[in-house]
């Protein structure tokens, strides 16, 4: 991955592959990532970003007003959490098994996790409830949605991806970053099909979005409300 600079915007140029569009995406951490067709020199790389550039703006600038609302964390009792689309208040614990359970509508975390670990082991214990929890529920939603979309993925991991939802490998492997597990169920199945259907297009042309629409006609609705409270999934 490379980065060039185009008047005042730097991006991340990724390798190029047999398509006939250029993909430019502002990713979650706010870096503007561009993957052209195979042939493309980097000059007209630059030249493509450049006729972009007002709806780069647009998007970067979007990006800043919801993420200047990024979650702040200070992991005392009665702090809310996202799971599965609901708020649970926190409730910190002397003595419990586990690290983290949800119980009686609240997350329940052990006091002494923070207490010898600080923030970084509370964050840990949510990080591997959601885990865990999405090992079960993706892999159970992609078996029952890849039969629509009509694709096979070879394998379904939960993991942290720094600043993607999901992603599909070219060998169809499919990998969802935990945070999917703060959204609703509905929300959930979008990344799902999103990325069952990059089995079928490697791209986001009009050909892509067409075999989403197949299966999930209410795409663009879940598409929007990720993107406009992905900020919030967050610890």
């Amino acid at each position: 991955m490379k980065v060039r600079r185009i008047r005042d915007i730097d991006y991340q140029l990724l390798a190029g592959r047999d398509r006939k569009t250029t993909d430019i995406v502002i990713e979650r951490n706010g870096s503007v990532v561009v993957r052209p067709p195979l042939d493309y020199s980097p000059e007209q790389v630059d030249a493509v970003v450049d006729s972009k550039r007002l709806w780069i703006y647009k998007n970067l600038a979007a990006w800043r007003e919801l993420n200047a609302t990024a979650v702040m964390r200070e992991w005392v009792n009665g702090e809310t959490f996202l799971y599965l689309g609901r708020l649970y208040r926190l409730s910190l614990v002397s003595e419990q098994e586990s690290g983290l359970k949800l119980k009686a509508g609240r997350f329940c975390l052990r006091r002494d996790l923070i207490e010898k670990g600080g923030a970084a082991a509370a964050k840990n214990a949510f990080k591997d409830y959601y885990v865990d929890k999405g090992l079960v529920r993706i892999r159970q939603r992609v078996a029952s949605l890849a039969a629509k979309v009509g694709v096979e993925p070879a394998t379904v991991k939960i993991k942290e991806m720094n600043y993607r939802w999901a992603s599909c490998s070219r060998n169809n492997a499919l990998l969802f970053h935990w945070k999917c597990m703060m959204a609703p169920p509905k929300i959930i199945d979008y990344i799902v099909v999103h990325e069952l259907c990059h089995i079928h297009q490697r791209n986001h042309t009009d050909a892509f979005w067409n075999e989403v629409d197949k299966v999930m006609p209410d795409y663009r609705e879940r598409k929007s409300w990720l993107k406009t409270n992905g900020a919030y999934m967050d610890l």
